[in-house]
Order: structure tokens, then C-alpha cells, then sequence
């Protein structure tokens, strides 16, 4: 259903065409007064179709932000470095889902050249950055010492910069950090700058260095898809001393039946067999589960409840996308109802993506023993709404560190993409949606764990189970 609104939405960018990326040159650059107008224009469009615009960030506040952006162009640019003028301008929308991205030919460059910093950090729980992993041919750089300094820049100005470029829903930085933690050279390079050579200042065992390391390329460093666990078993149910330990990497439905698993016949399993052996013990792996399917998320809730509850308090959109609905896209969607300055969908019955407001069956086989869920900053989307809803009810402890993704909900839903001439990417979220949840708790924030742990650099280094190992032990000892 989603690309039933990417036609309308491409109209709101008619006079901004990408540029041919068969011939990309990275060193084009692109006159101040084109782009001040593309991100005024910009900004102006999102505000009035992205329902969660004003979610985080006041109306005033944002033309503030807009007028200063703009202000600050007054030469030309290429497509990078306009790319790190507006970057921090969609993050402060407060929305994971809303994207502004390197055009394809732009990524291809950079991927050409050896402009990576050659090492892996951690970031401990101060702020501190250390080196894990160096790709540097003879680096003098010992592992675990800590980085004062890349090129004269301070390292804490480094990571208010990153940190303030990186999309999270409202005030979020769990998700920043874990994102860093894998991703640190990439971030660098994309928003601090390209450089062949760098000059770090480290300090290690009380004793500060200077060292001058070469860039390398992307082929060095670990690829996305061996990040993710999107190639392996979604879905899996071990016993240990009688306590079952539930893993799920993904609520997406596509990505669970890739991997030969269908996620209803196997959580209807587990709750049958857990039922049946005694099980009253029972923990969830969320970390590093970026969402999917809301209806699997919702389905899992509903085991663990034995009346009926609410998930979803409302979806709303704008104004001026309800408008859109009309013709042909009414026999797809009902008309959104307006109440008071808002616009809420309604259920249809062409599609269940809107059945999660009202409200949910407890399951037949549902859970009565303690429940305890894993979670960090990758735990996003539909998982982060799993998780608010179980611990808005006190269904459960929460141990690790604050999800990713919004407890008050998120905007997501249908995403429609397009582009501007600079070669930029937009993703723009067309739904608002609001769990069932106190309102006036957590606002802006993710799920507060019940227990909050952090790893530190060793417990980094040598991949101990911090949060795993804790809540074991915190069953024994019960």
C-alpha cells in the first residue's frame, strides 16, 4: 500500500530533478542561491506532510533552524558538503524514519578512494572513544587507547558533530552510539571530512602519543550485511535451567520468511511449549532488532496479556495528505477523520496496518510467568513499540540500555522517497503514531530500562554478554 502515495508525493518536488549520475563529478558544485532555495523548500513541504515535523521540535524553533541553515550557505557547494549543511537540519525533526541521503554516484566515489579513518572505536558510557579494531598497515596505535584528537579536531567536537547528524526518534542517543560503535570511520567521513592522512593524538596507559596513519578504503572494514543478522534464523527458542531465552532479530515478515520461518506458526509454538514444560521464566533478546511487521509485534504482545489491551492509541496524518485521499485512493483507504486539528486514519478493509489501534485480544497461551526483554539502541520501530507496551503495563523488566526507538510511538508507515538535483535522497514518514502509553512518561525518549547496563571497552572487545549474563544471574538469585 505504501506506493500508492509515492506518485502524489514526487509532485511536491516537480522542479527539482536529480542529476544524471552516469557521469558524476564529485567536484560539481552548485550556486548558494539554489540551495538556500531547494532547503527552504524543503523544509516548507515536509512540514506539511510529515505528521511528527513539530513532534519534538517547536514550529518556531524549526524556522530558526531553517533560517540559520540557510544563512550559513553563501558559497557554493558541492554535493557532500551540502549534504553536511542539511543533514543535521532533518535530524533535528527527531525521526529515524525521515532520511536525507548521498546520492548513489556520490557513494560509488567515496567508496573509490582511501579516505576512512583505518580503525574501529567503542564508546564507553563518559563519552570516551577508544580504538578496537586498527586496519592500519604498522600503526603504532595500541588497541583500547583512547582518541584525544583526529587532525587537531578534539574529539568531543567530533562526536557533537556526528551525534547531531544522526536521525533518532526525539532526543535519543543510545541508538547514535551503537550506530558509532560500528560505523565510526563512515560517519567521519561522510560528516567531518575526507582526508588520505591523519594525524591522531591518543593517550594509553597515562602516557599521550601522536600518530600519522593513512586512510584506507571501505574494503577493510566489516560490510553492512555481515552487521546485520538478516541472513540467519530469525526466530529462535532455547531452554536453559528452565528459563527460556527468546531470540528475535526481526519482526519483518519478509526477512523471517527469506530464512525459512514463518513468525505466527513459531511464536504459537513457543507459547504452547513453554506452557507445557513449566516455564516461568522467560527472556527476550530484542538488542539489534530494528522493527517490521507491526502485526507480528502486536501478535507477540498479545501473549503476554490475559484481558483485552490497547496498543496503538492513533495514527494520524497531515492535513494536506487527508486532502490526497480522494478518487481512485479511496477504494484503498478511508477518508482520514478530522478531530480537532488532527487527522486520524481510519480502518479499511482492503489492509490490517491500521487494526493495531483499536483494541487487542489477549492470546490463548499467554505467558504468566516473569518476563525479562534485552534491549539497546537498535532496538527500533515496531520493537521499540513492543517494548513500551510491555513496559507500560509492567508486563515486564527491561535490562541493557534505552531502545532506539521512541516509547511515545514513531512516525513511519508509507515512506515515499525522491531526490534533488544535488543527487540527495529524502525519505519522508507519512504517519504518526502514538502507542498506548502515558503520555507525560518518557517523552522523547525510548524505553527506560529497569536495570541499565553498559559494556565497557574489554567487555567490547572480547563480546561478553553483558546483559545476558546480568539477567541470569538476577533469576538465580530470585
Amino acid at each position: 500500500m505504501k506506493s500508492i502515495f509515492w506518485g502524489f508525493f514526487l509532485l511536491l518536488f516537480t522542479n527539482l530533478s536529480a542529476q544524471d549520475s552516469s557521469n558524476y563529478d564529485p567536484d560539481k558544485k552548485y550556486h548558494p542561491d539554489s540551495l538556500q532555495r531547494w532547503t527552504t523548500s524543503i523544509m516548507t513541504e515536509l512540514g506539511r506532510k510529515h505528521p511528527g515535523f513539530y513532534r519534538y521540535t517547536t514550529k518556531s524553533r524549526f524556522d530558526f533552524l531553517i533560517d540559520s541553515t540557510t544563512q550559513t550557505i553563501k558559497d557554493s557547494l558541492n554535493e557532500l558538503s551540502f549534504y553536511r549543511k542539511i543533514k543535521p537540519l532533518f535530524a533535528q525533526i527527531g525521526c529515524l524514519h525521515t532520511g536525507v541521503s548521498l546520492s548513489k554516484a556520490c557513494n560509488n566515489y567515496l567508496d573509490s578512494t582511501s579516505t576512512l579513518l583505518p580503525f574501529e572505536v567503542f564508546i564507553d558510557k563518559d563519552k570516551k572513544v577508544y580504538v578496537v579494531k586498527n586496519y592500519a598497515p604498522n600503526s603504532s596505535i595500541p588497541l583500547k587507547a583512547e582518541i584525544l584528537a583526529v587532525n587537531e579536531q578534539p574529539i568531543g567536537e567530533i562526536l557533537h558533530t556526528l551525534i547531531k547528524a544522526i536521525p533518532a526518534d526525539g532526543y535519543n542517543e543510545t541508538e547514535k552510539i551503537l550506530l558509532l560503535n560500528h560505523r565510526f570511520a563512515f560517519w567521519y567521513q561522510t560528516m567531518i571530512e575526507l582526508s588520505e592522512n591523519f594525524t591522531i593524538h591518543t593517550t594509553f596507559q597515562e602516557n599521550e602519543a601522536t600518530h600519522v596513519v593513512k586512510g584506507v578504503n571501505k574494503g577493510l572494514f566489516p560490510t553492512l550485511a555481515s552487521l546485520e543478522s538478516a541472513n540467519v534464523k530469525q526466530l529462535n527458542l532455547d531452554i536453559v535451567d528452565k528459563t527460556g531465552i527468546l531470540t528475535i532479530h526481526s519482526f519483518a515478515k519478509s526477512v523471517i520468511k527469506k530464512n525459512g520461518q514463518r513468525f505466527k506458526p513459531f511464536i504459537r509454538t513457543t507459547f504452547t511449549d513453554l506452557k507445557k514444560q513449566g516455564i516461568e521464566n522467560l527472556v527476550i533478546d530484542l538488542r539489534y532488532n530494528s522493527g517490521g511487521t507491526d502485526g507480528n509485534a502486536a501478535l507477540l504482545a498479545s501473549y503476554f496479556f490475559d484481558q483485552r489491551f490497547r496498543y496503538w492509541e492513533k495514527i494520524e496524518v497531515t492535513e494536506a495528505v487527508a486532502k490526497e485521499i480522494k478518487g481512485v485512493y479511496r477504494l484503498f483507504f478511508k477518508k482520514p477523520e478530522q478531530q480537532d486539528s488532527t487527522y486520524l486514519w481510519k480502518k479499511t478493509w482492503v489492509t490490517s496496518e491500521f487494526d493495531y489501534y483499536q483494541v487487542q485480544k489477549p492470546a490463548r497461551h499467554n505467558f504468566k510467568g516473569q518476563t525479562y526483554l534485552l534491549t539497546n539502541g537498535l532496538c527500533m520501530s515496531s520493537c521499540s513499540d513492543f517494548t513500551a507496551i510491555l513496559a507500560h503495563n509492567k508486563k515486564t523488566l527491561v535490562i541493557g540500555q534505552e531502545s532506539g526507538g521512541g516509547y511515545q510511538g514513531n512516525t513511519s508507515g508509507m515512506m515515499p522517497t525522491t531526490s534533488i538535483p544535488t543527487g540527495l535522497s529524502i525519505s519522508v514518514p507519512l504517519q504518526k503514531y502514538t502507542n498506548a502509553v502515558d503520555p507525560k512518561i518518557n517523552f522523547g525518549r525510548g524505553t527506560i530500562p529497569n536495570y541499565i547496563l553498559y559494556p565497557s571497552v574489554e567487555d567490547w572487545m572480547n563480546k561478553k554478554d553483558v546483559e545476558l549474563e546480568f539477567v541470569l544471574k538476577l533469576i538465580n538469585s530470585n
